[in-house]
Formats: C-alpha cells, sequence, structure tokens
C-alpha cells in the first residue's frame, strides 16, 4: 500500500489497547537483541528532543523505549575527553533557547528524586564582538548597560537600543504563539482545521494587532534589512545579524533571515541570548533528559542501532534492529530527521511517489563545523590594557566570564563570508561563534588549561571540487585560527592541541543531514506547515502510528525541546 497522497494521517489505536499488550522482557532477553513484545511508544534516538518526548509520554503512563545507537544519550548535547583530562563539548557548545516550559515541566534544574539537577551558568555579559581597528563591543542581557556599550560606537545606536529590545521582545512573543500552536493544515483542512485557524488568530489578537502585523511584515524580511532600520553602527549591526544566518546556507541579504533572527530570541531571554553552559559540559544535559524519562518509566537502551522500520497493512508496528531483534510497540516516534527516517528506515514501497519526491527536495545544506582548542593561557584579546581602545580591560573580563566572542564585523563581512560557500568553498574569513567552556567551568579541563570551543560559519558540507579530507580539514582549522588571532594575539603560542569536525564529521558523528545542525535548512519554504513537507507538518506521517520528533518538524532547530514536546501532545492527543 503506498502511503502519502492525502494529508492528516489516520488515528493511530488507543492506549488501552496498547496497555493490554504482553510485558516486554527482562534486561537480560533485551541485552541479548532478543525480540521485545509490543509497548505503547519506541522512540528513536536519545537526542534532547527524543529525550523529551519519551519523558512527557510515560509520564502520561505510556510504556516507552528508547533506542540509540551511541553510547551515551543526548544527541548533539555531547561531552568528550579529545585529550587527557580535557572534555570537550563536541556538538554545542551553550544552551541559549530551551523551552521555558519545558525545563519546568520536566523540572530540569529541580533538585532531589524528581528533579534532574541540572547545573546552568550564565556570564554577566553574553557577546563580545571584537573589530578589525582593535575595539570591542559588549552585549549585555541588562538594556541600559548595553546601550552604555553602544554608545562608544553610536549615540544615536545607543539611544535606539532600549526600543529596539523592546519591539523584538513583542514580535518574538507573537512568534512563540506560533510556535505553542500546531501549523495549520492548508491542503484538505476540515472544520476542526478552520477552529484552530480560528484560535490562534484570537491568541495572536490578545498580543495585540499591531505586534501581529508587524511579525508579518518581519518574517520575509532580511535581518539586514531589520537592522538597518534601526541602526548605524556597522559594528553592531554585524554583531547581531550573525544570529540572523546561524546555522543555515545564507548570507544576510537574503529573504527570511529576518525570521531567523527572531526564530534564536523565542525562549533565549531576549535580543541578547544567553548563552549558558552546562556544568560538567554539554553532555550533562543528555544524561539529566536520561535520568528524567527514566524516572517517568521509560526505557532508554543505548548501542542499539535500528535497522528498519516495520509496516504492516500502512502501520508501524516497530523496529528492526541492526544487531538482530525487534521491539513491536503501537507508535514509533523517530527523533532522526525526516529524510532518514521515511527514506532510509520504512520501505520506499509504503509511500506515494509525490511524497518520496517532497522528501527528496528537502534542503539541508549545513555550513557549520567545529574547532576546539586546548590552550595552555586563556586567549587575550588584542584591545585588552589599551585605553585608546574601546572596551578593552571590560571585553577581557567578559572573555574570562564565560561570554560568546563573535567574531562578525560588519554585515558587509558576513555576506562576503557566505559568498565563498555559494561557490562551494568554505570561507577564507570565516564568521566566528567561540566560547572559553572552561571560563565558567575549570572541572572541564586540567588546572591551568583552557578550552576554547569553535563554531565556524560558512563551510559547505558539499563543496565544489571533491570531498572533505584531510588537508582540507587541516586548511579549515588554519583559517579559523588565523581569523581569531587577529584579535588574540597571543592564541596561536597557546595552541596545545586542535581538533576540527567538518560538516561531513559532523553528519557521521550526530547523524546530521549534511551536517545541519537544525536537521534542514529553515528557509521559509521549510517552516511552519512546510516543515517537514507542506501537508505533513503535524508530527504524523503518512504511515499510521509513525510519528516525527525531531528538529526537521515545526518549529525547527536549536536545543529547545519544543518538537518533542510538541510531538508527544500530538501522539497523546490522538490516544
Amino acid at each position: 500500500m503506498r502511503l502519502g497522497h492525502a494529508s492528516g494521517g489516520r488515528r493511530v489505536r488507543g492506549v488501552g489497547a496498547a496497555r493490554r499488550a504482553r510485558d516486554p522482557p527482562g534486561p537480560a532477553a533485551a541485552a541479548a537483541g532478543a525480540s521485545v513484545s509490543a509497548v505503547d511508544a519506541v522512540v528513536i534516538g536519545a537526542g534532547h528532543n527524543g529525550l523529551v518526548a519519551a519523558a512527557y509520554l510515560a509520564r502520561a503512563g505510556l510504556r516507552v523505549i528508547v533506542v540509540e545507537r551511541g553510547e551515551a544519550a543526548g544527541g548533539c548535547a555531547a561531552t568528550e575527553e579529545l585529550w587527557p583530562g580535557v572534555r570537550v563539548d563536541t556538538g554545542a557548545h551553550s544552551l541559549t533557547g530551551i523551552d521555558p516550559r519545558v525545563m519546568a515541566d520536566l523540572g530540569l534544574e529541580a533538585a532531589g528524586p524528581t528533579g534532574a539537577g541540572l547545573d546552568l551558568m550564565s556570564p554577566t555579559a553574553c557577546v563580545v564582538s571584537p573589530q578589525p581597528d582593535g575595539g570591542t563591543l559588549i552585549l549585555e542581557s541588562d538594556p541600559a548597560r548595553t546601550a552604555d556599550r553602544i554608545r562608544t560606537f553610536s549615540a544615536r545606536d545607543a539611544d535606539r537600543w532600549p526600543e529596539f529590545v523592546r519591539a523584538m521582545s513583542r514580535a518574538s512573543r507573537a512568534l512563540a504563539v506560533l510556535y505553542g500552536a500546531l501549523p495549520p493544515r492548508l491542503a484538505g483542512a476540515d472544520r476542526g482545521d478552520l477552529w484552530e485557524l480560528v484560535r490562534l488568530g484570537a491568541k495572536l489578537n490578545r498580543l495585540g494587532r499591531r505586534d501581529a502585523l508587524e511579525l508579518m511584515r518581519l518574517i520575509p524580511m532580511t535581518v539586514e534589512e531589520l537592522l538597518y532600520e534601526w541602526f548605524e553602527s556597522e559594528a553592531l549591526k554585524g554583531a547581531l545579524a550573525a544570529d540572523g544566518v546561524r546555522g543555515i546556507c545564507q548570507g544576510p541579504l537574503a529573504s527570511g533571515t529576518g525570521y531567523m533572527f527572531l526564530h534564536h530570541m523565542v525562549g533565549a531571554g531576549g535580543v541578547v541570548r544567553r548563552r549558558r553552559q552546562v556544568r560538567g559540559g554539554m553532555g550533562a544535559l543528555g544524561a539529566a533528559l536520561q535520568r528524567v524519562a527514566v524516572s517517568a518509566g521509560a526505557e532508554v537502551r543505548l548501542g542499539h542501532e535500528v535497522a528498519s522500520i516495520r509496516v504492516e497493512d500502512g502501520r508501524a508496528t516497530g523496529i528492526t534492529l541492526a544487531g538482530g531483534g525487534e521491539i513491536a510497540a503501537s507508535r514509533v516516534v523517530s527523533s532522526a530527521d525526516p529524510g532518514r527516517t521515511l527514506l532510509g528506515l520504512v520501505d520506499p514501497g509504503e509511500l506515494a511517489p509525490e511524497f518520496v519526491r517532497a522528501l527528496d527536495h528537502i534542503k539541508y545544506r549545513g555550513v557549520i563545523a567545529k574547532v576546539h582548542l586546548a590552550l595552555g593561557e586563556p586567549p587575550r584579546l588584542r584591545s585588552c590594557g589599551d585605553a585608546a581602545r574601546s572596551g578593552g580591560e571590560a571585553a577581557q573580563a567578559a572573555v574570562l566570564a564565560g561570554a560568546a566572542i563573535t567574531v562578525a564585523p560588519s554585515i558587509h563581512y558576513i555576506e562576503r563570508a557566505y559568498d565563498d560557500a555559494k561557490y562551494g568553498r568554505p570561507s577564507a574569513r570565516p564568521v566566528l561563534d567561540a566560547v572559553l567552556t572552561t571560563a565558567l567551568d575549570p572541572s572541564l579541563a586540567p588546572e591551568g588549561r583552557h578550552l576554547l570551543s569553535v563554531a565556524a560559519q560558512y563551510a559547505p558540507f558539499r563543496l565544489a571540487d571533491g570531498s572533505w579530507n584531510d588537508e582540507r580539514r587541516d586548511a579549515l582549522g588554519n583559517a579559523v585560527v588565523a581569523t581569531l588571532a587577529e584579535h588574540m594575539p597571543n592564541l596561536e603560542g597557546a595552541i596545545l592541541h586542535r581538533h576540527v569536525l567538518t560538516p561531513a564529521d559532523l553528519a557521521d558523528r550526530f547523524a546530521l543531514p549534511e551536517g545541519h545542525i537544525h536537521h534542514g535548512e529553515m528557509t521559509l519554504d521549510q517552516v511552519f506547515f512546510g516543515r517537514p513537507v507542506a501537508g505533513w507538518a503535524r508530527y504524523r506521517t503518512p504511515v499510521d502510528g509513525l510519528y516525527l520528533c525531531g528538529a526537521g518538524t515545526h518549529p525547527g532547530g536549536g536545543l529547545n525541546g519544543r518538537p518533542g514536546a510538541a510531538a508527544a501532545a500530538r501522539i497523546l492527543r490522538d490516544g
């Protein structure tokens, strides 16, 4: 049977029927890879969205098994010991936009037997942006203090900053309303869909007609247009515009980057995102989510790769493991990207050709690389100690307190970096987002050692003249170090070890499609009702009982937990 030519999907079997299935076997049988009798849900992938979905489902009383190919939970929230005593956040190196409701619902920061005990640390200054002339722009979460910092660059911009913060905060609150709702189903909409649209409109109306209309105006804008409406300082516009292109293969002059600028604000505590770190490394987030899911009653199995999703008569009935054995389930919930789930784990013969074609046309185009530097001394900004330079000693103190270091001195700098990627080349002078992770958490390295983690953009997954290899990996690392060294004169002499992850490496290590950190581009045709594809934006798939819960679904990427929570709500609503 071929599925996928009608939107919405059928209702799945009731929870009560699933609970009447036989109890699963004990740990010995599971460890041996033996077949497992039916549970209510099997979740593919123990990344943050998979664990969030599992925790919500288990708390609702469903019997849940999470299957993960890796040896640790967390997905891109990973911490590895790359060198003796040096623990590195090889995926995400900070936590910015996790949904506050997910945090509260799951008790991630709560102590005691019912909480996860996650210890989050926040620097006072959020962003340090070094400039070519040696000056440094500092952005903080406090609007008044940030305005004082901006005044060195532009008195006009400093005066406008508080108003800008208020305007963007209103717009991001309106966007959060859209993120908390099911995307509209435009094709084949029924009366229930129309009522959902009415309710969504009512929620937006309560925020204010002006704010809702302003959000609609901002979404298709370029981030360049958005920022030019407000500011004149190139330093300020560059530091802010970097968030409008974070993780996507577009430049700041591309339509829809205004939307991405707002996307990163939702749940992040303001225009200037709070770059929180997790004590013990980002891997502690995965461990905390695993504890929450297990305490709710879910079972998490690490080191088990899924070979296929079993489908019988158009319905998902469980999974087959690569090492042998099966897990029967009333529902299969995948946190893997939509392409891997539906084109890699499901027999293509189960899907309609037009649906397969839509999946084939999802744009990925990963452009992020990671560079980790173990240092013998902390990096020193060129502006430090020079009274003639703006922000010198304060900027150095901010770096040593864990602020993000953003190398994006102007919008034109970002666009030039993107120009290289357009033609299949890594940026000669990349846009950089770096954090001295040992500043807030010295336990990540031996005493006297420091760790600088850098996200570099643009490094295209697909190169114009071949593929990634050791020589190109080294060249990328050299470009990142050279760019940083322009602002940190002691950096090159302080490097003890260097580790580079290209987009191809990230794809292999974290199962990211084409190395894309959002499981697919967040262009306007691939968000809201178009994520992952038009007609299937509500976590269901054409295969009855098979759901998606990863970053490739609404509302998209980031360590926020929203797709996992929303998918769980959809499953429980279906019953």
